[in-house]
């Protein structure tokens, strides 16, 4: 895809109104929209604390001084920036798709990260991008300047799958399903090392957008999460997959091609669907809940779905949620 699709005028156009705002307090130097572990001058008023020697007098609160005779420094909360780093998905089953327009998950999946990406810069948030298949494959370091938009969709141009290699296929065209489950459950790729490699060069006390298919092993997705919250970062896991995935309405004997494994298989997905389907809802929940032990904001795109309502519509649900956990700790 072009820079021109991935900032599609009318898409931006509606989001940019939206902003992110960390889970967490995070940490900077700037003056921005993020709550911030330091303390500072600011316009709002945190709390009081015992004033110790060596403390500025400026800071003193002489009215409560008058009252109580008591000497009290008045803390603020500063507003700081966020780093925020883009995780894009870049293993082969991402050029995967079934839409009439030719976009795959990996086009979907990169559009995301550039519309948020865009409006992370507009609030003045540094923003990175480690693009990643088993490993980090692509580095592009968090910064604030408008030139990084080009530098991060340059980036996740060159990490397009549909430019890799499909792996050689074996010749035999039948095989049996439970002989293609067994290599599918022996040869299932894992984001472990991907994230961790993540979590080593991220910056603590920022925000990590996951943005994948997740067709991995979950334990490995897992343990890659836990990595990430060892480090401060909060989470956000924006899952990605086709209609026929989700649906798999496909009619017909049909010839599947592996593009994570080098197999064929012929069946008819109609014997299969509901079988499917109880498989998939039970993956589905299995993330779910393994996003939500590690405290990740977990959200499920289809690639049917335009890209700027189904982000507006969980920017906006996460806006209400950390609104209404920050009122319930003001009480």
């Amino acid at each position: 895809m072009t820079t021109e699709n991935y900032f599609n005028p009318e898409v931006l156009r509606r989001i940019s109104r939206l902003d992110l705002r960390a889970r967490n307090v995070v940490e900077g130097f700037l003056s921005g929209m993020h709550k911030s572990r330091h303390f500072g001058n600011s316009v709002e008023f945190r709390q009081h604390r015992q004033y110790v020697a060596g403390d500025d007098p400026k800071n003193v609160d002489w009215k409560v001084w008058a009252k109580q005779d008591r000497l009290y420094v008045k803390q603020y909360e500063v507003d700081t920036n966020l780093r925020l780093t883009l995780l894009l998905d870049m293993s082969p089953s991402m050029r995967y798709g079934s839409r009439r327009d030719g976009m795959t998950k990996y086009d979907y999946a990169a559009t995301l990260a550039a519309s948020i990406g865009y409006l992370a810069i507009r609030q003045q948030d540094a923003v990175g991008c480690i693009t990643f298949n088993k490993d980090a494959e692509s580095m592009l370091q968090p910064r604030m300047k408008q030139s990084q938009l080009d530098a991060l969709v340059q980036t996740m141009e060159r990490s397009d799958p549909a430019a890799q290699q499909l792996p050689q296929r074996e010749n035999r065209e039948l095989l049996e399903l439970t002989e293609v489950l067994q290599n599918v459950k022996e040869s299932q790729p894992t984001m472990k090392d991907a994230l961790r490699e993540a979590a080593e060069v991220t910056t603590k006390f920022g925000i990590v957008v996951l943005i994948s298919d997740l067709l991995v092993q979950r334990g490995g997705l897992f343990a890659g999460l836990r990595y990430l919250r060892g480090r401060g970062q909060d989470l956000i896991v924006l899952h990605v997959l086709d209609d026929e995935e989700l649906d798999f309405n496909l009619g017909g004997p049909t010839r599947f091609e592996g593009l994570e494994l080098p197999l064929n298989l012929r069946c008819d997905p109609r014997m299969l669907r509901k079988g499917y389907i109880e498989a998939l809802q039970e993956y589905l929940e299995e993330i779910r809940r393994g996003c939500s032990h590690h405290q990740a904001d977990y959200t499920l795109f289809r690639t049917s779905e335009p890209i700027d309502a189904a982000l507006s519509t969980y920017l906006n649900h996460r806006h209400s949620i950390l609104k209404g956990a920050a009122q319930k700790i003001k009480r």
